[in-house]
């Protein structure tokens, strides 16, 4: 648990903004005496109106007491809600920190609740991307991933428990009880390893769903790169007309479509010009190419073929540039063609699918590990599990030992019961204030 001798701690649980409410919490040991001079404390889990006065503020406020363990955080934990006057949080923010009660770090309370064995860093790293998505794909991926420990982590667990326990076995008494890597115990391990590549699998897919898909659409002027974007956004944000050369800066909108969470990059017609603004807004598409994880060659379906100086311009970028034909219903033809005018754009969800799903519906990933921490984490118990059953059969029962725990111990990691301090600063630096 955690140290009874850590500081209480303080912070904002909503925004300091004007609003109805503000409300701050505080958590930390022994909060009914360290209050005192402020308050006496509600009964348990009851929301009462408490006095609080202090330095000249005398305010009513609504209070809770949540005493440890049966707490959010594992310690006491206190809720006020005050009138929603910034200026008043932030005063008795400060009175709070006379009485020894100081400001939290980012992610402290969350910290707290996991050294407590209130939730793992799982839900924890969910936590954290609950707060911050911004699309509904990503408040339901991180709801699934706030639901508990996925089932698959049990299950490698269940099948790792006995073979960990043989092999050191082997190794504490000697090899008449070892773990003689052979046909039984190949058996055992494939399961894991199937089971660790398709996790890999969902998780490269899952991450694109966390962290959104940059979308670049690049093209000749006209070729449909601001109608196909508004299509894309599902709102008029471009400006579009048959004059060549309207949109003259690149355009940026975090989005949605087809259950992808997208960002994506509008950019000038890239031609040669004599006015210098839409000079510089065509300097500034190669920025835009390099941070893409895919750029969309629009080329209208009339053209016989895409435009030499968009094609020359692209080519550094090829593996990651997909033609797509645009106003698809002016001319018969093959490849992916879309038409924004008529909606005909299920082609290019199916693309983006494969390409960066592969093939699933989002709603297949939404349960899976995301966060590059996990997923590092994933692929090395894919390549533990690999070296095991490459092992020759005459191999020490000690190296197979040791890969063996090296996989129990990257399970233990993943879901933060394996303590690692730079595991827990690199989740916990994420989070706001009053996590």
């Amino acid at each position: 648990g955690v140290d009874p001798a850590l500081d209480p701690i303080c912070a904002p649980a909503t925004p300091l903004l004007p609003a109805a409410v503000a409300v701050l919490r505080v958590s930390g040991p022994g909060l009914r005496a360290r209050l005192a001079p402020l308050l006496t404390l509600p009964p348990a889990r009851l929301a009462i109106l408490r006095r609080l006065r202090w330095g000249g503020y005398d305010e009513r406020a609504l209070v809770l007491f949540f005493p440890a363990p049966r707490s959010a955080t594992g310690e006491d934990v206190v809720e006020f809600h005050l009138h929603g006057n910034p200026l008043l949080a932030r005063r008795l923010l400060e009175h709070l920190g006379s009485l020894g009660v100081r400001l939290a770090e980012p992610g402290e309370f969350a910290r707290r609740a996991l050294l407590n064995g209130k939730m793992d860093l799982l839900e924890a790293e969910a936590l954290r991307d609950l707060v911050a998505a911004s699309t509904d794909t990503q408040l339901r991926q991180a709801q699934a991933r706030a639901g508990g420990q996925p089932a698959w982590i049990r299950e490698a667990r269940a099948r790792l428990a006995p073979l960990v326990a043989a092999a050191e076995a082997a190794v504490d008494y000697g090899e008449e009880e070892g773990l003689a890597f052979g046909p039984r115990e190949r058996e055992a391990l494939e399961p894991l390893r199937e089971l660790f590549h398709v996790e890999r699998e969902r998780a490269a897919a899952a991450h694109w769903l966390r962290d959104g898909i940059r979308v670049a659409l690049v093209g000749r002027p006209n070729a449909g790169k601001s109608t196909h974007y508004n299509a894309l956004a599902g709102e008029e944000r471009a400006i579009v007309t048959a004059h060549p050369g309207t949109t003259r800066d690149v355009l940026e909108l975090r989005c949605e479509w087809a259950g992808l969470p997208l960002v994506l990059f509008d950019t000038a017609g890239l031609r040669d010009s004599e006015d210098p603004v839409e000079r510089l807004g065509v300097a500034r598409v190669e920025g835009v190419l390099e941070r893409a994880d895919l750029i969309l060659h629009l080329v209208p379906a009339t053209d016989a073929e895409a435009e030499p100086a968009v094609v020359a311009r692209l080519a550094p970028f090829g593996w990651k540039t997909l033609l797509v034909r645009t106003f698809a219903d002016a001319a018969p033809g093959k490849g992916l063609r879309v038409c924004a005018r008529t909606g005909a754009l299920e082609a290019l969800a199916e693309a983006l699918r494969e390409r960066f799903l592969g093939g699933r519906a989002p709603e297949a990933c939404l349960g899976a590990l995301a966060t590059e921490r996990q997923r590092r984490l994933l692929d090395e118990l894919a390549r533990q599990v690999d070296l095991l059953l490459e092992l020759p059969p005459e191999a020490p029962v000690e190296l197979s030992a040791s890969l063996l725990q090296g996989a129990w111990g990257l399970l233990a990691r993943l879901t933060g019961e394996d303590r690692a301090e730079s595991s827990l600063d690199e989740v916990f630096s994420g989070f706001c204030l009053g996590k």
